[in-house]
């Protein structure tokens, strides 16, 4: 009896013992990173826009909003800033993919840094992306290599269907590192690619799962980027929404703003560039027209939505919702590329064959408040949405802030990431010293539990450049423009320029952006190549 009772209690001792082993995991949450590409800042319902987002709003609810957090106004550069929680230049991507010769402008991922998968592998996590890649595939820097444990990936973006055609047609994928044709059958084609990221993306969770591994995933939607292209039956539902225009529907978007305290009231909302023309100065073909290539954009942010829900739901049924931190941004300000007129081409526009942008004067709508676009470093280039949700860690509305207002920054996810995976960030990974991490975790910003420092934040792409030091921002346009220096507290929309008024403080500011230029490999830059 004696006996029995002793091999008793050492069977209890060691259920009790793997019992808070297991707890212990539960403790450090699943991260999920969901990207999407050329989104603008009011492009969701949470952040004023008429398209329907019910999964992400419901999300943002349960959640939490960020009203100040930032990007870098294009693509590679956040891409490699969000891998890595350094500035891109920093990193070798200070612009695309091309090689210009100089150490930050190398258009690959160096090895000076360290990628969010290869920081939380270390640590225990089953680390998986899916979707748009675009930090040096072409020169050999893959997610396999660089810490993801499986991937389905393009080198780039751009491909939205499994029969696409045109300029993007000829796209690659890769499945755990071997290229698979777009047609194979394991990923029932044909399909749309929010979808499919979404999709492989859940059984690659299940692998995790069933390791017993706490896991993250980088979701990196190639969506609502051009060519913009839907599945037609979502298109329809828009058609003809949009022929209210883009005036009107920014003073719509702008009102929901403020009434949901995103925007300021005396904020005021930037004019119309000279460039756009009036709506109702159009022909009804030209607004007919418009309306279509909104209607095709808008679906597509609907397809990420509603894969969201899917994501959710796959989570929940897992019994891994409470304890997963979910985090969903945009790379850069809504794209006006191709101009004033957009693009409009093919047979079905918005299907497989054709070959749509919505131009300057959907951008225009897809930033609202804000100046500029993808490209520029004033806001319309670089402020993202970000919308948090984690159950287990935040805490309910009801006993916090609607918004957090704190500045904060793509290079805040590497030190969140390092400080709820409990995971360490190396001085030296294979052989090569690595940059310290340029952020902060924003876990106080989430709990409410703790302090977030205030510091400067810095941007530089393609001659555009800023720097922000607690509410002023010094921001400029091309090598050759002139600094503006604006007031975000009370002019968030960069209405005002006040460097007449106070030139010893933009002397300041400028020296100490360019004290960090130097320091950040933004300098030397690249002299243009001559054609």
């Amino acid at each position: 009896m004696i006996l029995k009772s002793r091999t008793c209690l050492a069977m209890i001792s060691g259920l009790l013992l793997m019992l808070s082993g297991s707890v212990k995991g539960l403790e450090r949450p699943n991260v999920i990173v969901i990207l999407v590409d050329d989104m603008g800042f009011s492009d969701i319902g949470s952040y004023g826009s008429e398209i329907p987002t019910p999964h992400l709003d419901a999300m943002a609810k349960r959640g939490i909003k960020f009203s100040q957090f930032y990007n870098t106004g294009r693509c590679c550069p956040t891409r490699a800033t969000l891998l890595t929680g350094l500035y891109s230049h920093q990193t070798g991507v200070g612009w695309m993919t091309d090689d210009q010769g100089a150490p930050g402008y190398r258009g690959h991922l160096n090895q000076e840094c360290v990628t969010l998968a290869e920081v939380l592998s270390g640590a225990g996590y089953f680390t998986f992306m899916t979707g748009k890649w675009h930090v040096g595939f072409n020169h050999g820097v893959t997610p396999w290599g660089r810490g993801f444990h499986r991937s389905l990936n393009l080198p780039a973006g751009g491909l939205h269907f499994s029969n696409q055609t045109g300029p993007k047609g000829g796209t690659k994928m890769f499945l755990n590192g071997e290229e698979v044709a777009r047609d194979d059958p394991q990923f029932n084609p044909p399909w749309y690619g929010s979808d499919l990221w979404t999709e492989q993306g859940i059984k690659f969770m299940d692998e995790a799962i069933a390791a017993e591994q706490p896991f993250f995933w980088y979701l990196a939607h190639v969506a609502p980027h051009f060519p913009c292209m839907a599945p037609e039956e979502t298109i329809s539902k828009y058609r003809g929404k949009y022929m209210k225009g883009w005036d009107a529907l920014r003073e719509e978007r702008f009102a929901r703003q403020k009434a949901m305290g995103l925007i300021d009231e005396q904020w005021a909302l930037e004019t119309r560039p000279d460039q756009v023309p009036a709506w109702d100065s159009l022909s009804t073909e030209e607004q007919q027209r418009y309306d279509d290539m909104m209607a095709i954009y808008a679906a597509m942010i609907e397809e990420v939505d509603k894969n969201l829900g899917k994501l959710v739901s796959a989570l929940q049924e897992r019994g891994e919702l409470e304890n997963t931190l979910i985090l969903f941004l945009s790379d850069n300000g809504g794209n006006a590329e191709a101009g004033v007129q957009g693009k409009y081409k093919g047979e079905q526009p918005g299907g497989p064959h054709s070959d749509v942008f919505i131009g300057r004067c959907w951008a225009h709508l897809n930033n609202t408040p804000f100046r500029k676009y993808k490209h520029y470093n004033h806001e319309g280039g670089t402020a993202s949405p970000l919308i948090a949700h984690w159950p287990a860690g935040i805490p309910s509305q009801s006993s916090r802030e609607q918004w957090i207002r704190k500045p904060t920054h793509l290079i805040d996810i590497m030190a969140t990431c390092v400080d709820l995976g409990e995971a360490e960030y190396p001085k030296v990974f294979r052989g090569h010293e690595i940059i310290p991490m340029q952020g902060q975790s924003l876990k106080p910003l989430l709990t409410g539990e703790g302090e977030f420092e205030d510091r400067p934040l810095f941007w530089e792409h393609e001659g555009n450049a800023a720097i922000r030091v607690g509410d002023r921002k010094l921001v400029r346009q091309g090598m050759r423009g002139q600094w503006e220096l604006f007031d975000l507290a009370a002019d968030r929309t960069e209405q005002r320029d006040l460097s007449g008024e106070f030139p010893q403080e933009v002397e300041a500011l400028q020296s100490q952006w360019r004290r960090w230029a130097r320091q950040a490999n933004v300098l030397p830059k690249p002299a243009k190549k001559k054609p």
